[in-house]
């Protein structure tokens, strides 16, 4: 484990909130699941800012990779058993979504201005955010460790850069609002690109 992996796992530890979430996700057995975007990278900006540990964090992003079944009907037994699984207010803040599913709605939904392939795995939706700070997951492991995954390295994130994600289409996804909106919070941040 490198040291930004190892200081990023030290800060989610002491996000009560963040590891509720990856304590509950775990405990259901979900199959390749992982916490990933804003209740991961939210709360190191916070520990470099000297803001709360879960300042700014609007929902907690968990992903789950099921490719056996991927109609929005089997989504929705998931979606409704990890609801249960919490009471308010966490409840209506953790959004669960099968990453085996994502490119069959994500173009109608969001415009079709880049392709979205078939992701192979949880991980892989990772290459697909906005920015490369934005590009980090964790998943509590069999023996409490935790799991990290950041296909573009942790160097943004700890620096507080936002750069666009070298994979996606320049222009796409919502960059202007999307970084804005992290401005907005977090005006500590450089914007680049």
């Amino acid at each position: 484990m490198s040291d930004l992996e190892a200081r990023l796992v030290e800060i989610v530890r002491h996000v009560p909130t963040t590891m509720q979430v990856l304590r509950t996700i775990h405990d259901l057995g979900l199959p390749d699941a992982m916490v990933f975007s804003g209740a991961v990278y939210q709360p190191v900006w916070n520990h470099l800012t000297g803001r709360a540990p879960d300042y700014g964090i609007k929902d907690y992003d968990v992903a789950y990779h099921d490719d056996s079944d991927t109609s929005y009907e089997a989504e929705d037994v998931v979606i409704r058993r990890v609801a249960a699984a919490f009471e308010e207010p966490l409840r209506g803040l953790v959004e669960v979504r099968n990453q085996a599913r994502v490119h069959l709605w994500f173009e109608r939904k969001f415009g079709a201005d880049e392709p979205y392939p078939p992701l192979l795995s949880s991980a892989d939706a990772l290459k697909r955010f906005v920015a490369t700070a934005f590009c980090v997951g964790v998943r509590l492991e069999a023996d409490d460790s935790l799991g990290v995954w950041a296909p573009f390295g942790l160097e943004d994130l700890f620096s507080l850069r936002l750069r666009p994600n070298p994979l996606r289409v320049k222009g796409a996804g919502g960059w202007e609002r999307t970084t804005g909106s992290a401005k907005a919070r977090w005006p500590e941040i450089t914007i680049e690109g």
